[in-house]
């Protein structure tokens, strides 16, 4: 185990600073306008941001940590003067949800679920904070004079209280962790319970949105910058069931259990980030599910 959690820093060390390499020409960030009044955000670590500009106010989707929510605001500040009137945070990972100080301190306030609050309550990270605003239930909305933040909690998927965002007035959307482009499943696919992934999945693809912003994305940088689609929600999910099968094929033909994650190949993704260092991780990892039962689960009172 310890040298597979080796392989995992180093791999995901060498991504991030691949990545990071590719943006330090623009210490600021990258900003792009990819539907009316909806911007994506990221300042090259990986992580994309949404912002929508209305005629009373702006939503900021995604903090991140205070040193991207910083050049998040100054990003914002350069397309328009008017308030930031909410900053959504779309579930309790401390990845996801650090940094929010940055637009408290501006004035806007932080929201996420109550379920994620109440993790990030129990579980601080160093640049975490308590949300300034909580919601429960499955749907709520937000109204921001001339457009709509539609919250949707979709109940057990992945981390705690995980929230999927529709603007319908833009159809647009923002998509935290359910859906990344050109990218096999991250590593042994951590907090991710993964038939209740695959149900959100096709509720998400149920939603009214032409264009979103996924929190990671894994096409080519500028590629990236336009946000992800529909299909890459279809692909996501496909990826899922194409696993499963091949997982499912060798149990039939007979392959011993712990030989199945080298049997396992599935050259049609053979060119998304991650295949050669995480296909037999995600195998594990699905097949640890067939073997004992999906996890985690709990309860969900929502």
């Amino acid at each position: 185990m310890p040298s597979l959690l080796k392989k995992i820093a180093a791999i995901s060390g060498a991504c991030l600073v691949s990545t990071q390499a590719a943006f330090a020409a623009n210490e600021i960030g990258q900003l792009r306008e990819i539907g009316d009044g909806v911007y994506s955000f990221t300042i090259g670590e990986g992580n994309h941001s949404m912002f929508v500009v209305g005629e009373d106010g702006v939503a900021v989707f995604e903090t991140f940590h205070s040193g991207h929510a910083a050049k998040l605001l100054t990003a914002v500040r350069s397309v328009t003067d008017k308030p930031v009137k909410y900053a959504f945070i779309s579930h309790n990972h401390w990845d996801h949800a650090s940094g929010g100080a940055v637009f408290s301190d501006a004035g806007a306030k932080t929201i996420m679920h109550r379920k994620a609050a109440a993790w990030l309550k129990a579980n601080p990270g160093a640049d975490t904070t308590s949300p300034d605003k909580t919601w429960s239930g499955s749907r709520k909305n937000i109204d921001m004079g001339d457009f709509t933040v539609n919250m949707h909690y979709l109940g057990l998927n992945h981390g705690t209280g995980l929230t999927v965002f529709t603007i319908p007035e833009r159809r647009a959307a923002y998509i935290a962790d359910l859906v990344t482009p050109n990218r096999v499943m991250f590593s042994v696919v951590p907090d991710f319970n993964i038939g209740e992934w695959e149900r959100s999945l096709g509720a998400l693809l149920e939603m009214d949105f032409d264009i979103a912003v996924c929190s990671h994305n894994e096409l080519p940088v500028d590629e990236a910058l336009n946000g992800c689609t529909r299909t890459h929600a279809e692909e996501e999910r496909q990826f899922i069931r194409d696993l499963r099968s091949a997982i499912l094929a060798e149990f039939q033909k007979g392959t011993a259990f712990m030989e199945i994650p080298k049997a396992v190949r599935l050259p049609q993704y053979a060119h998304w980030v991650g295949y050669e260092e995480w296909l037999e991780m995600n195998t594990y990892r699905l097949m640890t599910d067939l073997f004992m039962g999906p996890f985690p689960w709990s309860p969900d009172d929502e």
